[in-house]
Formats: C-alpha cells, sequence, structure tokens
C-alpha cells in the first residue's frame, strides 16, 4: 500500500532568485527572449531534480510563473485586456498586462497595468483578471504544455498544476457594469475542455485542479456552478480537487458530490477538518493530506504526524495521498543556503528543498518503513525541546505583555483636538505633498550594504555613506518643494527585515527569497523567541535628516500587525501575542522619536487587509486585536504628533471601520491603478481623518503627467474634502530609479500646485 507523495508546487525564483535578475536584465535590454527563456528552463530543471532525488511521487509541472501563475492563467486562455492585444500573445504580453506599457516602448498609446492584489491572506501578488460581457475565451499560449512536454522528456512523472474555472472567474473583476462575470462560465469551460484534451495526449493521468476559493464563505450562485463546471470539464484525465488556506466542511456536502477523483486539504491551516473530510469522502476518491506547512518554515513535528495519520492510512490504504499544504512557493528554497544561522535555530527550521523530504520521509514511514519511523522520531526532536527553551519565552516580555490595559490603545486626545495642535505645530499648506517613505534603493546602496556586511567598510564608514544617500534625499526633495520630506530608508534593506534585525527574538537569513510579484522578491524574518526591543532603531537616522532642513521631516515605521505578516511568524503562540510584544516595541520608538523632535511619525500597515481570516466569521476577532496593536504602537503619541500609516492593494470596503477605528491622524492608500474606485469606501463611510490616495502607480515605469495626477486628485475631491486631502504616490519608490521618481515627483508637486493656485483664484 505505498502512499503517494507530491507537493502542490515549488519556488520557481531559484536558489540566489536567478529568475529575477534575468527578468530585470531582459526588461532592460540586456539580454534577448532566448536568453531569458534559458533561465526559467534550467530552473524548471532543477526543480524537477529536487523532487525526483527526494523520491517524491510526482513531479508538478505548471507551477512555474513569468510574473504569477493567475496572468499565467490569464494568457493560457487567451484572456489578454484589449488594451494590451497586439496581435498573437507572447511573454512581453504577458509582462505589458503585469507592468504596464509607456507610450515611448510601443509608439502608440501607452496602455496601463491591470490591478495586482493579495493572493488570499498571503504576501504573494496576483495580477487580477478582467472580464467583460463579450469575452472569448481560448487555448492561445502554450507554456503550460511546453512544461509539461519538458518535464517528460526529462524522464519525470508528471503532475500538472492549473488554477479552477472558478476560482479564475472569482479572482477577476468586472470591467464593464450591466453583466455578472459567473455568465462567462460556460464559455470558460470549452476552453479548460480544450486544456485536459491536450494534457491527456501528452500522456497526462492526473491533474491538480486548484480552487482555494471552496475554503472561503461562497455565495450561493458561485458553490452552484461547482457541480456543472466539473460534469462540463470531465476527461479521461484524473481530477485531484485541490484546496488550501482554510478549512472546506462548510461546502463538503457539495464538493464531495462533484465529477472529480480525488480532493487535497490543507491540515497546516485547519487541522479540525480531517474527521469530518474522512467521514463524507467518496469511496473511489483519494485524499491528498498537506499535513507540511507550505506557508512557514518550521520543521515538521513528523513522528506526531505519522501517529496522527496511521489510522487514516489504515482505513484508506493507497487512497491516502501526502503532501505539502499548499504550494511551496511562500517557502524560500533551501536551508542548506545558511551556513551562518545558528545550529539550534537550524534544527528547528524547513525551506522548500527541506519540506520536500519531509513529506516523502512521511509517506516511507505511513507505508511501515522502520528506518523511517525511527527517523521521524529523530527528526521532531528539536522541535519538542523548544518548548521548554527559556531563551524563547523571556518571563520579562510576558509580563509587559500581561500589563497591557484599554488605556495603552488610546492617543490622549479626539482626534479633532489633535488636528488643531497639529494644524499650529505643522503649518501645512492645503493638499500637502509628501512620499510614502523610501526613495531609490541605488547601486551604489547596495554595494556599500554588501562591503559592510563583509567586513569590507567600518561601522563608520558604513554610517557616513549611509548619512551621506539621506543628505541627497533630502536635498533632492527641498529641490522638488515636497512639504513632508522622509529621510529615504537608506539604511534599510527591507522594510521588515530591518526592523527584525534591530529587534531581539527575531533571526534573518542570507538566501530566505520568497516571491512577492513578479521579479520582486521579499526575505522574511523568522519570529524564534519573544520580541523585544533593545534600544532605539530609527531615531538617530530620522534626527539626522531633520536637522538637514527647516521642512517637517517623517519618522518611518512599519506597524506590528505588517511586522507579524510579512515574517514567518512562531506556532507556539498565538498570532495576537507576537503582535502585542511588536506593539510594545514599537510603542518605545514612537516616544523616543517624538522626544528627538519628530512631529509626523508613519507607522505603515499595508498588510493590515491581508491578514484576514478567510472565513467572515472570523474577521471581527482577529481585526480587534489588529486594531489594537496598532494603537498600542501609537497609544504614546502626543497631540501634537501626527500619525500616519499606509495600506496598499486592499479592498477596503469589509474593513473600513476597522480602518477608522485606528484612529490614525493621516492614511496613505493605494489608488491610482483603481482610478480612485477605492475611495468609494471611504466616501460611504464618511472616513472622519485625513487621507493621501496614491497618484501614481509606483509599480508601473509609467511617469504620470500633471494633468492625470491633476484629474485624479479632482477625482478624490469629489469624495473627501479638500481640507483633508493629501496628494503622494501609492507606495515607496524604493524599486524606481532616481530620474524617473524625481520625473513624476515633479509632476505630483505641480499639480497640487496647479489645484491650490485655482482653488485660490476662486
Amino acid at each position: 500500500m505505498t502512499t503517494t507523495t507530491h507537493i502542490l508546487g515549488y519556488p520557481r525564483i531559484g536558489e540566489k532568485r536567478e529568475l529575477k535578475f534575468a527578468q530585470e536584465k531582459y526588461w532592460r535590454g540586456e539580454i534577448d527572449q532566448t536568453e531569458l527563456k534559458k533561465v526559467g528552463a534550467h530552473l524548471r530543471q532543477q526543480n524537477w531534480q529536487v523532487q525526483k532525488e527526494a523520491g517524491l511521487s510526482y513531479a508538478t509541472a505548471g507551477d512555474f510563473a513569468w510574473y504569477d501563475h493567475v496572468l499565467t492563467t490569464t494568457l493560457l486562455l487567451g484572456h489578454v485586456p484589449k488594451r494590451h492585444r497586439h496581435g498573437f500573445p507572447d511573454l512581453d504580453t504577458l509582462f505589458r498586462v503585469g507592468r504596464g506599457q509607456s507610450q515611448s516602448a510601443c509608439g502608440c498609446h501607452g496602455a496601463a497595468a491591470s490591478d495586482m492584489t493579495k493572493w488570499f491572506n498571503t504576501n504573494y501578488h496576483y495580477i487580477v483578471p478582467e472580464f467583460s460581457r463579450d469575452d472569448t475565451f481560448e487555448v492561445s499560449w502554450p507554456q503550460l504544455f511546453e512544461e509539461v512536454n519538458e518535464a517528460i522528456q526529462a524522464g519525470h512523472n508528471v503532475k500538472p498544476v492549473l488554477l479552477g474555472p472558478l476560482s479564475y472567474l472569482y479572482l477577476g473583476k468586472e470591467v464593464e457594469e450591466g453583466f455578472e462575470r459567473l455568465t462567462l462560465l460556460p464559455r470558460l469551460l470549452s476552453a479548460y475542455q480544450a486544456i485536459l484534451a491536450k494534457l491527456a495526449k501528452q500522456g497526462v493521468t492526473w491533474v491538480q485542479i486548484d480552487e482555494p476559493i471552496l475554503a472561503l464563505e461562497l455565495e450561493k450562485p458561485w458553490l452552484d456552478a461547482f457541480k456543472l463546471a466539473y460534469q462540463v470539464i470531465r476527461s479521461e484525465v484524473k481530477v485531484l480537487l485541490t484546496t488550501y488556506f482554510d478549512a472546506v466542511t462548510d461546502c463538503l456536502e457539495r464538493v464531495v458530490a462533484l465529477d472529480v477523483d480525488g480532493l487535497h486539504i490543507d491540515l497546516a491551516a485547519a487541522p479540525e477538518q480531517l474527521d469530518e473530510v474522512l467521514a463524507l469522502l467518496p469511496a473511489h476518491w483519494v485524499l491528498s493530506v498537506g499535513v507540511v506547512n507550505g506557508r512557514n518554515v518550521w520543521r515538521s513535528d513528523l513522528a506526531a504526524q505519522y501517529q496522527r495519520l496511521l489510522p487514516v492510512k489504515a482505513q484508506l490504504g493507497e487512497r491516502l495521498w501526502v503532501a505539502s499544504s499548499c504550494s511551496l512557493l511562500h517557502s524560500p528554497v533551501d536551508l542548506d543556503l545558511e551556513p551562518a544561522l545558528n545550529e539550534e535555530v537550524r534544527s528547528w527550521l524547513a525551506f522548500a528543498k527541506q519540506k520536500v523530504s519531509e513529506v516523502v520521509l512521511l509517506g516511507r514511514a505511513l507505508d511501515g518503513n522502520e528506518d523511517a519511523i525511527a527517523q521521524c522520531a529523530v527528526y521532531s526532536q528539536p522541535i519538542q525541546a523548544r518548548k521548554s527553551a527559556s531563551h524563547v519565552h523571556k518571563p520579562q516580555v510576558q509580563a509587559r505583555v500581561n500589563a497591557i490595559s484599554p488605556a495603552f490603545a488610546k492617543r490622549s486626545a479626539p482626534y479633532a483636538q489633535r488636528a488643531a495642535h497639529q494644524a499650529e505645530v505643522l503649518k501645512l499648506p492645503l493638499l500637502p505633498t509628501t512620499t510614502i517613505g523610501s526613495f531609490p534603493q541605488t547601486a551604489e546602496i547596495r554595494v556599500q550594504r554588501s562591503a559592510y556586511r563583509a567586513g569590507q567598510l567600518s561601522q563608520a564608514e558604513y554610517t557616513q555613506a549611509l548619512k551621506e544617500h539621506i543628505a541627497d534625499a533630502v536635498k533632492r526633495q527641498e529641490a522638488l518643494d515636497l512639504d513632508v520630506l522622509v529621510h529615504g530608508e537608506a539604511e534599510r534593506n527591507d522594510m521588515v527585515e530591518y526592523f527584525a534585525e534591530n529587534l531581539a527574538g527575531f533571526q534573518t537569513t542570507q538566501f530566505g527569497w520568497v516571491q512577492s510579484y513578479g521579479s520582486r522578491c521579499v526575505k522574511p524574518a523568522i519570529v524564534v523567541a519573544d520580541i523585544e526591543r533593545e534600544q532605539p532603531i530609527t531615531v538617530e537616522w530620522s534626527k539626522y535628516a531633520q536637522s538637514l532642513t527647516s521642512k517637517q521631516m517623517k519618522g518611518m515605521l512599519t506597524g506590528p500587525v505588517t511586522i507579524l505578516c510579512w515574517t514567518f511568524p512562531r506556532e507556539d503562540i498565538s498570532r495576537k501575542a507576537i503582535a502585542q510584544q511588536l506593539a510594545l516595541a514599537l510603542r518605545d520608538e514612537v516616544t523616543d522619536l517624538q522626544q528627538a523632535g519628530i512631529n509626523i511619525i508613519q507607522i505603515d500597515e499595508p498588510a493590515i487587509r491581508e491578514g484576514l481570516p478567510l472565513k467572515k466569521r472570523d474577521h471581527q476577532a482577529y481585526l480587534d486585536w489588529a486594531v489594537e496593536s496598532f494603537r498600542i504602537a501609537a497609544g504614546s503619541a502626543k497631540p501634537e504628533t501626527q500619525i500616519h500609516t499606509h495600506m496598499c492593494y486592499s479592498e477596503f470596503n469589509e474593513i473600513i471601520e476597522s480602518v477608522a477605528a485606528l484612529d490614525a491622524d493621516v492614511i496613505t492608500i493605494e489608488t491610482s491603478r483603481s482610478n480612485m474606485e477605492l475611495l468609494k469606501a471611504f466616501e460611504e463611510f464618511n472616513y472622519p481623518n485625513e487621507i493621501g490616495p496614491g497618484v501614481y502607480d509606483i509599480h508601473s515605469p509609467n511617469i504620470p503627467t500633471e494633468e492625470w495626477i491633476v484629474d485624479l486628485i479632482q477625482k478624490a475631491a469629489q469624495k473627501i474634502p479638500l481640507e483633508r486631502l493629501w496628494v503622494n504616490p501609492d507606495c515607496g519608490l524604493k524599486t524606481r530609479s532616481w530620474p524617473e521618481t524625481e520625473a513624476a515627483l515633479a509632476n505630483l508637486v505641480a499639480a497640487a500646485k496647479t489645484l491650490r493656485k485655482s482653488l485660490t483664484e476662486v
């Protein structure tokens, strides 16, 4: 009774971000498409070989993406937005949809990128499909079939992965009024029939069809559509219906009635669903159990998983499959690339490559292999020992958390009083201009940071170099005549990792990269122990920047919820407990910043929306402690200290009350890609405080014109009173170059001045 082992996907970026660097070379015109595709082919071969050598039953194909897997599906289906259709779709088409297209690039009118948003409650992003009533779907992008053929030719037993038709529709949006995108399902299913038929001709026996929306609380029409969809696309290829990120028990009776051959469930996110699924599992289905957590870096307790699954193996026999909980694209690639890690910490961790081996080892143990059973027991010992480690559980931190009272989460005065104090102290004009915090991380900055870490620059030399970059950023901002300046964050490698490096309780890595979107990768730190601030983190940098200018300097902090969401959290305490520890540490930083003369402090919370649980019934409990954590961090601010926060790529409608409950004096948000649509939530709710709707998309190389920005501000002014509007980009400028940054900001400042003048003349 051999146990089938597989994973739902593998990181596509390469051990050292080879894909990122190749993509960016291609975009700069330094390599051609042939060279770029060679890099992709090499990475796929590496990934399949890792899976084969570990002993997985299947190698997963179709998980590779040049930008994101939803956009790959868009191209597969021939579903390219009309503004980007220039002949038969190719790789450049894909990049245009994801990144936008400037007028100079095509010799025609520029075309905006499609919206980008978070993939469920992860920090991965996808390009949102756009739907119109006359859309058609036709298999016209051969990537999936080429990759399946590559894997077969290389001798692998292939299981392709495909985003399911209902999830693809659900995760998109209508771009014209008067129709429901679900009405496109029959046309879409014809394309899926053709896809499965082509896979069958290639010799594929199983296909993994991802329908992650089944973990949501779906509306009835969407749930009803599943039965028809899977009847229509039924083919000779067996279908493993795949769900993840939460339980499917809400709709389980409908799921088990579908015309498929097996079900994958995420037991890392929702272990409680196993018994109910087993009770209703059809007799001919396989059950794939995702017990190795694909979203975290902690070593699996294989001994405990073995004991848990032994009776399931006895019940199902060969119908039991063992797998990762979700795609491993959310994990760093290889722990073996981290030789500098403390041996104890290393013994607690497993990255994607190690998780593949965990799946295989657990499968062998369940098959009765005595060596594997013994290895599982040994493998679990470090995780078991960690539960009682005194350097993990710190009494002084726990005592401070236990002392939190409601007073910690209250500012010393209500917003109206604070606004009056701030107007007197800050003396800002109508429509004040600012940026979100970061400025271009130039090649010079990166070289100096690498030299410092390699010991080639002393602390004093590195500090002086950073001061020169800060002085340069301040000088450029003054030349642009921005109203509220920032120091530019030259000292920060990443908005979360920087704080992790300066707070006790975190472990950082050298190559622990994961993809965020496109070529953008992040390197999440790992929460390994109770968190505390041992000394000020940002104060000296902000204080130095303020000394260079008479304008207001904004201090920049990353909020507790975002640090939590964008790191790998502990699994032995609650997310709420981690957020509270972070909030107390940041509260101390706020206190020190204002004592150093910084009158504006931004506490970024771009991740607060993505932290929502998938089930709406669980939202309020999360939002309560998330809001409380932010308010604890900001709670030490005096009335005259203006607290800003920033959020990006979020749908605010369902959490607008909680956004208001943060009680930030100013909130800046992404609205440029949505053409100010996201402001509807703030208008309908009558958001009481100040707001800065982003007026240009920093993720696109397009430079917005002054007229474009004026138009966006005027649209915003129809929803938010002018006296409460700020003018700013939609996100930080770290990834942009200085020439395009200055060109865009010059237009931004000019637009604000134009509107101020026109209002004065009226």
